[in-house]
């Protein structure tokens, strides 16, 4: 494990041999440390709170896991800073279209062994958020509230 000094105001997720999502808009934050193993972790980072000014950082410390990140189209992902030990890669089906130059910036550092990080964007990352529980729990208030579901579009939310 990695004994590097936290982030500062960094939202902190932690994972041991379970399933954690946050989907739609969960936070406003642009750092996160996440620490899981043998685990699967989903973040949607394409809320509109999330200020993409400066870079957004995760700082990884993952042991043989999945890492699914939902994107916004335009970032572009810097993992160079991220440590591989045995089998693993970033999967990113759907890079930016200009060769790495898009509008905002992720940055990935860390550690990683015998696991996986996947970029999901564009439609690919809307369908990953609708195939969850927090998606029906979404359709059943927005039908409840005469109301649009937000979870599989965040953006859905500032135009209200």
């Amino acid at each position: 494990m990695e004994t590097t000094t936290p982030l500062t105001s960094a939202e902190r997720i932690h994972a041991d041999h379970t399933t954690v999502k946050h989907l739609g808009h969960w936070t406003e934050a642009t750092a996160f440390e996440i620490r899981a193993r043998r685990s699967s972790v989903v973040l949607d980072l394409r809320s509109p709170g999330i200020d993409w000014q400066e870079p957004v950082t995760i700082r990884a410390d993952l042991s043989g896991c999945v890492l699914k990140l939902l994107l916004p189209d335009d970032v572009t992902v810097d993992h160079w800073d991220l440590a591989w030990t045995g089998r693993g890669k970033v999967k990113d089906a759907y890079a930016t279209p200009d060769g790495g130059k898009g509008a905002r910036r992720l940055v990935l550092s860390g550690t990683a062994a015998d696991g996986e990080i996947r970029l999901h964007r564009g439609g690919v990352a809307q369908l990953s958020a609708m195939c969850s529980r927090a998606y029906l729990r979404d359709l059943r208030r927005a039908h409840r509230d005469g109301d649009l579901p937000t979870v599989d579009d965040p953006a859905r939310a500032a135009v209200r």
